[in-house]
């Protein structure tokens, strides 16, 4: 689980925070770029550090799911990898996945909470909505899960616990996508079992996806997210406005300061901030697209924008240092 240098040296300063022209925060993160034939164009930090990649592992599972038997339409699949917003496309579509094998949202068992977009949480407070697992922002993945135990033939009895088929299916796949060995396995918010790989790993697993080494599986993951992208997020998320500025790209966002992102060319990208802030990850992905060449011109400028607030009013912003602002812009 630990990179084989000393763990305070896997991160180094690659953003910065500035409030009212005054330095307030230093963003340490580890940035890993490869180029078309897979070779490493660049890194910052410790590409091999081993990371959770949170719910930037959805891709990985659902690539599992599929070799499982799971068989759902490109818009479906998305929502599989997705982490979405909760608004009324996401929610029908997962309910649209459970009841193609005849199950229903009682089935769930990830982690009943509020829609993740703000707006659609403070919309089902006023309407008086519970917390539940339908809304929840991994309930596509958790609809995947339970409809590939049905295609599979296994129980969805504890279809979470990290020893029953579906999830040993996942463990065992991850090292062919990521050309690296599961590293740890711990538990995600959601409740299904987080593995840790490293931020290289993570960066192949989706290249192998892209350009088709992860087989049938992997390229239908891709079309999917990369022809639906708002249902991996949502219309006005970074990770879908990414998707949809940049022909082919197919892109996941994952808590705690996770970003990766690779196109059909071979081009990847992988990111992780050190303290899971989330502020300085757009412009890191940025940055890093931009140094790896990719046009990034017709995405529109707010995805990779990060507000530092005062009363409501921008009052600063985050900035790009060191190597990456050199080769990547420092804006």
């Amino acid at each position: 689980m630990k990179s084989a240098i000393d763990p305070i040296d896997c991160y180094v300063p690659l953003a910065v925070t500035y409030r009212n022209d005054v330095l307030e925060s230093v963003h340490h993160a580890a940035v890993v770029a490869l180029n078309q034939d897979g070779t490493v164009a660049f890194a910052m930090g410790d590409a091999n550090v081993g990371i959770f990649p949170r719910s930037s592992t959805k891709p990985l599972q659902a690539h599992a799911m599929l070799q499982a038997g799971l068989n759902l339409p490109d818009e479906l699949l998305a929502l599989v990898c997705a982490s979405h917003d909760g608004r009324s496309i996401h929610l029908d579509g997962a309910r649209r996945i459970l009841q193609s094998v005849g199950l229903d949202e009682k089935a769930l068992a990830n982690t009943p909470d509020l829609p993740l977009d703000e707006k659609e949480a403070e919309q089902a407070m006023r309407n008086g909505v519970q917390r539940s697992s339908i809304l929840q922002n991994c309930s596509g993945k958790h609809s995947g899960m339970l409809a590939t135990c049905i295609a599979a033939g296994w129980s969805t009895d504890g279809y979470l616990h990290v020893d029953h088929p579906l999830q040993q299916a996942i463990t065992d796949g991850i090292p062919a996508l990521a050309q690296d060995p599961v590293l740890g396995i711990g538990i995600d918010g959601c409740g299904a079992p987080a593995h840790v790989v490293s931020l290289i790993g993570l960066a192949r697993s989706f290249r192998n996806m892209a350009i088709g080494e992860a087989g049938e599986a992997g390229l239908r993951i891709h079309r999917a997210m990369s022809t639906f992208p708002d249902m991996v997020g949502g219309p006005d998320r970074d990770v879908s406005l990414l998707m949809k500025g940049i022909p082919g790209l197919m892109a996941k966002d994952g808590a705690e300061g996770v970003f990766v992102a690779a196109l059909p060319d071979g081009r990847a990208v992988a990111l992780k901030v050190a303290d899971g802030a989330n502020r300085p990850r757009p412009p890191l992905m940025r940055a890093a697209l931009r140094a790896l060449g990719v046009d990034i011109s017709q995405v529109r400028p707010d995805a990779f924008d990060s507000m530092i607030l005062g009363h409501g009013n921008r009052v600063g912003e985050v900035r790009i240092v060191g190597e990456l602002a050199q080769i990547g812009g420092a804006i």
